[in-house]
């Protein structure tokens, strides 16, 4: 699942209506910008459009799924983020702590998500195992925390704007905010896509 087409007739609400109704909060100073959340490239395009067609407010962001198990955004978005200005917020850059290691070998913390709520099957599907051992073999190989890898990937982006972060504790975040002062060059850029090549986005 996951990439199957979907068809929202039944619930859609016009591209126009939506953004007349975004435009009247711009007006009066209640929103500064706006940006969409898990859109499809059609979406994108169509709301651009419309915003320009119309005078309308034209969104500024996207905020989708992306990580190193996840990089679907790349199929047809990436292209829109960049030639269009609609910067991508990568959310669960950490694939919901997966790409942390936590989980790796079937451990379950304490107080992990995983352990409290138990709906993080997108992150369990075949291959996924397979494909974050081999990150986290990358990650160990340049001597970097698992996360600091998956982290510094999203943010070297071009199409990424903000990766969004989550934490727990105090020392996650710090794990978290340091990861985008590590050095990353073509060699560490050319490894990731040698892995994802043999493993293509096993959680989409």
């Amino acid at each position: 699942g996951g990439m199957t087409y979907q068809d929202y007739a039944d619930d859609y609400e016009s591209f126009e209506a939506i953004l007349e109704n975004l435009d009247r909060h711009v007006k009066k100073g209640n929103i500064r910008h706006i940006g969409v959340s898990n859109e499809t490239s059609y979406g994108v395009m169509k709301f651009v459009a419309e915003a320009e067609r119309r005078g309308l407010p034209r969104i500024a962001s996207i905020q989708n799924a992306y990580n190193l198990v996840n990089r679907t955004f790349e199929y047809g978005l990436a292209e829109i983020a960049l030639r269009e200005q609609v910067g991508l917020l990568a959310y669960s850059p950490l694939a919901q702590g997966y790409l942390s290691g936590k989980y790796s070998g079937g451990a379950l913390p304490q107080g992990s998500r995983k352990q409290l709520f138990n709906r993080l099957q997108r992150y369990e599907g075949p291959g996924a195992a397979t494909a974050m051992e081999s990150y986290f073999a990358l990650a160990r190989e340049l001597g970097v925390r698992p996360e600091t890898l998956a982290l510094k990937f999203c943010d070297t982006r071009p199409f990424v704007t903000s990766t969004i972060i989550g934490a727990t504790t105090q020392a996650q975040l710090e794990i978290c905010v340091d990861a985008f002062d590590m050095p990353w060059t073509q060699a560490i850029s050319d490894k990731v896509d040698a892995l994802h090549e043999a493993q293509p986005n096993p959680c989409p």
